[in-house]
Parts: C-alpha cells; structure tokens; sequence
C-alpha cells in the first residue's frame, strides 16, 4: 500500500482595527499609624475613585476591585531590632471605559478623587468584541497558510488533496489582543489618549494529503 504523502505547513495572521475599549488598572494605597485607620481610609478613597468614575459613565459592571491588602512597615532600629512605623492599606481597582475617548475626563476625575493615594498602573486597549477582528486575524492565518502549502507542493512536483487537520497553536490560544500604537499628549483634561489601532494575532496548523498532477491524455 501506498503511503500517504502530506504536507503541514503554519500559517500567521494579523488584523487591526480601532478599539472601542480601554481598560484602566488603578490602585489605591494609605498610610497611616493604626491599621485600622489605614483600612478605613483606603475604603473612604476607594469608594471616592468609584463615585468619580461612576459619575463619568462608567457602568458598575465595568467596574471591579481585588487584591485588598493591610500590611504593617517596619524598619530595624539598633538594639531595638524591628520596629512599626505604621500601616499600608490597599487594594486594585479596574475599570472599563468605551469609548476611550472619554477615559481622560473620567481619569482626571478619578485623580482627583483619589489624591495622593493613587496610582495609575497602566493602562490596555482592546474591544468591547473582538470576534470580528480576530475571525479576519484567522482567515490571513489560513491564507498564508494556504498559499505556503501550495507554493511547496508545486516544489514538490504535487498539488493539495483534502485537508487532513486543522488546529491552533495551543501556546497560542485564541487570538488576543497585542499592543497597538498608544501616543500621550498632554491636554488641559490630564492626559489625552489617541487610540490608534490594535492588532490582533492568530496562528494555525494545517495538514493537506498531496496528490500527484493529473496527466495529460494523449
């Protein structure tokens, strides 16, 4: 019998398109002498940052908190060994914005709500739904895919037959969002965020059975 002869070639894809979503990562962090003081204020400032954003149309269910933490610091101090100083309480608060372009005015909002203890720890763009962008990321996979396969098998004297397999990079998993072109400027509501646009990335595994040319009668 025959072997089968086969071909499994990968093919990439990307897509971008303008996201329609931003999401904020921010953290609340207070110090004070007495841990119950530190956890009580940083509950008074978390909750202030959620007014704010609130009050600057985000939904409560693009809103979400974790990662709640009271610590003591402590300092050595000669012959005295390790000494409080005081307490650090904090917590992590995300929160979606879309469109983005009204994430300045809600981030200078929360700023200012938030004083002192708070921190902007970044900040990642990307859409409300990306199975559109991320079906045109897998049909440039399959293309690529697709013209490779068929490019090696004219080299090899054959043409493709069935597709045997198809499958997706399993490290890769499905297509996620990667980092798009983000510019900052300085603007009189903080800092202005120009989307630019996302790009989306895909990655599939596909086998074909090679057949041999059909002859010419005659």
């Amino acid at each position: 019998m025959t072997p089968v002869r086969t071909i499994t070639v990968t093919g990439e894809g990307t897509a971008e398109a303008v996201p329609d979503l931003l999401t904020l990562t921010l953290a609340v962090e207070v110090r004070r002498d007495a841990a119950g003081e530190a956890y009580d204020d940083a509950g008074e400032v978390t909750s202030a940052v959620i007014d704010a954003l609130r009050g600057h149309g985000v939904a409560e269910r693009d809103l979400r908190t974790s990662g709640l933490n009271l610590r003591a610091e402590l300092v050595w101090a000669e012959n005295q060994g390790q000494k409080v100083t005081g307490y650090v309480a904090s917590t992590t608060l995300v929160a979606r914005v879309s469109p983005p372009s009204a994430a300045p005015v809600a981030i200078s909002a929360a700023v200012a709500a938030g004083g002192d203890s708070l921190r902007i720890n970044g900040i990642e763009q990307g859409f409300t739904d990306s199975s559109a962008v991320a079906a045109q990321a897998q049909e440039a996979a399959w293309r690529e895919a697709e013209a490779k396969a068929t490019r090696f098998a004219a080299l090899a004297g054959a043409r493709l037959g069935q597709v045997l397999s198809i499958d997706q990079r399993p490290e890769r998993g499905l297509p996620v969002p990667m980092a798009g072109d983000i510019k900052r400027a300085v603007a009189a509501q903080g800092v202005a965020i120009e989307t630019g646009t996302v790009a989306v990335s895909a990655s599939v595994v596909v086998q074909w059975e090679l057949e041999s040319p059909e002859r010419s009668a005659g």
